[in-house]
């Protein structure tokens, strides 16, 4: 049973074709969405630890997919920042430690060798989650 859906997001096309469609199963089941962002963290060994995004840039992705998931039906949706050096693990991770019983996100179109070195964070969350995972294209 679907009841609390997770949707990793960093504002890209692919992740905006996942926002939606998270509402799309939030609104059919009646599920509580929470969309995150993963905060990549860089440095930190021998100087300060450097996130990728201001936390201005995070707060307006966050605000911007909300507003899309309530524009497309779902009710019940909340937003939240993981800082973490890898996103898969940290989307994994929160999923497990919040009880999520759904992740629903978007994916690239890596193929061929570009997919061989930059590996794929949907395919390992899919691969790893304790959960159900929808990839959405």
């Amino acid at each position: 049973m679907t009841s609390k859906i997770l949707c990793p997001t960093d504002g890209s096309d692919h992740a905006t074709v996942g926002v939606i469609l998270a509402a799309e199963v939030a609104k059919a089941t009646g599920g509580h969405l929470t969309i995150c962002a993963v905060n990549i963290a860089h440095g930190g060994v021998r100087g300060p630890t450097i996130s990728h995004w201001k936390a201005e840039d995070v707060q307006k992705l966050l605000a911007d997919a909300e507003a899309l998931a309530r524009s497309e039906g779902a009710t019940t949706v909340g937003v939240t920042e993981i800082v973490s050096r890898e996103a898969a693990p940290a989307i994994i991770a929160y999923a497990e430690q919040n009880g999520y019983t759904h992740i629903v996100m978007g994916t690239g179109d890596k193929r061929g060798l570009q997919r061989l070195v930059l590996g794929s964070v949907a395919s390992e969350v899919a691969t790893r989650a304790h959960c159900t995972v929808t990839i959405a294209r």
